[in-house]
């Protein structure tokens, strides 16, 4: 549709009498139910017009001969059909129900007059991009087989379109589409032996509904989509099934539609696409290139690759360029698609500085959110970000609770992320991301029959930042899973965390895997609090700031280490499993690395311009380790309690998230000092403090949940025990 249809689509239709004939241009206002009649007053020549009480407001507008493509809108407290025409300042309002629609919006609002889309019930209007399946024959066993026309499809099949771009796994072979049984994604095999004789798929975080199969072909000579699904005995005929027609639900079609804000709707079921930093990136919802959206009180769903993007347009000469091309590997591409980006319009007034806020996102293939560039200025606030890529059906670099590229400035407060192959993956260019008071946990693989020793995905961990120059900040967080931190990067901030899993990677993961020959990774820097390109320069390791933090060294849980060596000690990952500093042994204090340059101005004097690529210097102070937790080799003033056995967890209460822990029973007092701007520097290459994005310094005063900390603040993310044992989340 264009706008919005404001009547579910699978509204019970009655007859209507002949339409009335009316101005072409006159609206109607303000309906009102008087028994079994309603009155409609009609503009401009203001008459009343009565008619038979319609069930539907499509049913309205068809009486009354307006178009049904049309949206039902308030404007000044006055309910309009606009012809197609929904301006700046104007609220559409959706009546409960479920709409098979794909929602284009037309229109920008402006920053000071948003055009709002809102749920007049919060949570009970629905857009879905599935339709209903209700044909299927009994084909033999637990095996029933349905036709659609092809019609249905447009000239989108998502059943002739298979998930591909760049650093996808192209030995996944998934169609865009789905089959759901009553609302649960099934799992797509590629036989029609595989659908009758079904095998549990290992790799899946739900085991038990693998045997849930589909298989998909085509009848070229009836133009349709054949399906082939084993329902394990139940009747699809008395069920809710459904597949993907759309590959959107509401999402722009156009560039530059910006100052949107969709508020309390569910959307769900949605075909879309691998969404790579070097493709068009689209979600099942998102602002497509624009800015200042708000996303807010959504239920975000089973989009088969991502619920929402915050990420790039389509570039037609640099569009999934490495795949397509081949010749130039896509890290190549990527600076060129960033580069590009710059000169198109990428900037700071254009792009960004939306608001994703109090979403419940979860149950997607590939990302909850995602994003390459467009993103940038934002705000991620209060989430559940969770159950993402748990099928694990899909596979490759792209993929984890939230994955952004180019996150500069973007702040990530509050949220909730679990249960996820990779809770929050922060790609290249994180300069001036924040991360505070989130909470995260069992975002590693489940057990070792999940791993993918072929993926780059790995274990998964809490947070993975890779390959970027930073000032990136994470502060004030709870970090639970066996692995907290996979660091691949530079200048990165970890302040007053409690964090029991592991770091990993440090030293890591960013060349390009070339086996004979150099491939760093030149990766950009901006100027401040911008995206104009400051330059380019490779990881050189180091540069980070461990300050008043708490580590925890869990029990590794059985199997970790089975998974470690499926996944193996590489260039990409070491696998570490043992919580704590301990990675940084080795790299410099700041005295160390200053005197390397003593007597240094240049050519001829005698030292080696390796000098300036040697690993950057690391700051540590004021951290607690536990349970065998271990600090850096030089981190001198480390409290090392090896007397007390910590316990560790979290525990869900209805619908609420504590902590389970005895820690702050052996809290050292009086251990750490306020940590500040000032205290922590500046990042070596971008030349940037870690500060707010609009350059005001911030002094780390107050924990996860906003309580101020007192002149000697307790190390991790908490003023006191008693504000640890209040719910999290």
């Amino acid at each position: 549709m264009t706008e919005m249809q404001a009547t579910p689509q699978d509204d019970q239709q009655r007859p209507l009498r002949a339409p009335v004939e009316i101005p072409a241009h006159c609206k109607v206002i303000k309906p009102e139910h008087t028994g079994s009649r309603i009155v409609v007053l009609l503009q401009p020549e203001e008459k009343y017009l009565s008619l038979p009480r319609p069930k539907t407001s499509r049913q309205l507008l068809a009486a009354l001969g307006l178009a049904e493509e049309t949206a039902l809108v308030a404007r000044n407290g006055v309910l309009l059909t606009p012809d197609r025409h929904i301006w700046p300042g104007d609220e559409v309002l959706v009546a409960p129900g479920v709409y098979r629609e794909y929602v284009d919006p037309a229109n920008a609002g402006c920053e000071d007059a948003r055009i709002v889309y809102r749920s007049v019930e919060p949570g009970k209007a629905v857009i879905t991009g599935a339709e209903i399946v209700d044909n299927w024959e009994h084909l033999e066993g637990d095996v029933w087989t349905a036709r659609v026309s092809n019609g249905l499809f447009g000239d989108y099949n998502p059943y002739t379109t298979l998930v591909s771009g760049d650093w996808f796994i192209a030995s996944y072979t998934a169609h865009t589409g789905e089959v759901y049984l009553n609302g649960k994604s099934m799992y797509e095999v590629t036989s029609l032996d595989q659908v009758k004789k079904p095998e549990i798929y290992k790799k899946s975080w739900d085991q038990a509904f693998t045997v849930y199969t589909w298989y998909v072909e085509q009848d070229e000579e009836k133009n349709e989509t054949v399906f082939y699904v084993n329902f394990q005995g139940k009747n699809p005929n008395e069920e809710t099934v459904e597949i993907n027609v759309r590959e959107n639900c509401f999402y722009p079609s156009k560039e530059g539609i910006g100052y949107i804000t969709l508020s309390g709707f569910v959307v769900k079921q949605a075909a879309t696409q691998w969404a790579p930093p070097t493709a068009y990136q689209e979600g099942m919802v998102g602002p497509h290139w624009s800015k200042g959206w708000i996303i807010e009180d959504c239920e975000i769903s089973d989009s088969k690759c991502s619920g929402i993007s915050l990420g790039k347009y389509r570039q037609p000469n640099n569009d999934n360029k490495w795949l397509k091309w081949k010749f130039k590997d896509g890290t190549q591409t990527e600076r060129d698609c960033i580069c590009q980006a710059q000169r198109e319009g990428w900037t700071k007034e254009n792009i960004g500085s939306h608001i994703i806020r109090r979403c419940n996102i979860h149950d997607c293939g590939q990302t909850g959110i995602v994003g390459h560039l467009g993103g940038v200025f934002s705000i991620i606030e209060d989430n559940h970000i969770h159950h993402i890529n748990n099928k694990q059906n899909l596979a490759g670099a792209e993929i984890g609770g939230i994955k952004m590229h180019a996150a500069i400035d973007v702040i990530i407060r509050r949220n909730h992320f679990h249960h996820c192959t990779r809770g929050l993956w922060l790609d290249w260019q994180a300069q001036g991301t924040r991360v505070t008071q989130n909470l995260f946990h069992d975002n590693t693989l489940p057990n070792e029959e999940n791993a993918n020793p072929e993926g780059m995905d790995g274990i998964g961990e809490d947070i993975f930042i890779e390959i970027s120059h930073g000032p990136t900040l994470v502060d004030n967080n709870v970090l639970l899973s066996d692995r907290a931190m996979k660091l691949a990067t530079q200048g990165v901030a970890v302040v007053h965390n409690l964090i029991a899993g592991s770091f990993t990677a440090v030293g890591r993961g960013v060349n390009n895997g070339s086996e004979k020959l150099p491939s760093p990774r030149y990766t950009p820097y901006h100027v401040p609090h911008r995206t104009e390109i400051n330059g380019f320069m490779t990881v050189l390791h180091g540069d980070c700031r461990f300050y008043n933090n708490i580590f925890i060294q869990k029990p590794v849980r059985a199997g970790m280490e089975e998974i470690r060596k499926l996944t193996g000690d590489n260039e990409w990952d070491d696998g570490n499993l043992t919580a704590g500093t301990a990675p940084y042994s080795g790299y410099p204090t700041l005295e160390e690395y200053v005197a390397r340059f003593e007597g240094y101005c240049g050519m001829g004097s005698g030292k080696s311009p390796d000098l300036y690529y040697e690993k950057l210097p690391v700051w540590l102070g004021g951290n607690v380790y536990f349970n065998g937790a271990k600090p850096a080799e030089q981190e001198q003033d480390a409290v090392v309690d090896t007397e007390h056995e910590i316990t560790i967890g979290v525990k869900e209460e209805n619908g609420k998230w504590k902590l389970e822990t005895n820690v702050y029973d052996y809290m050292p007092q009086n251990a750490c000092a306020v940590i500040s701007t000032e205290t922590l520097g500046m990042a070596f290459e971008p030349e940037q403090k870690y500060e707010n994005p609009d350059g005001t310094p911030i002094v780390f005063r107050y924990d996860y949940f906003g309580n101020r900390q007192g002149i000697h603040p307790l190390p991790g993310p908490f003023a006191s025990k008693e504000a640890a044992e209040e719910a999290l989340s």
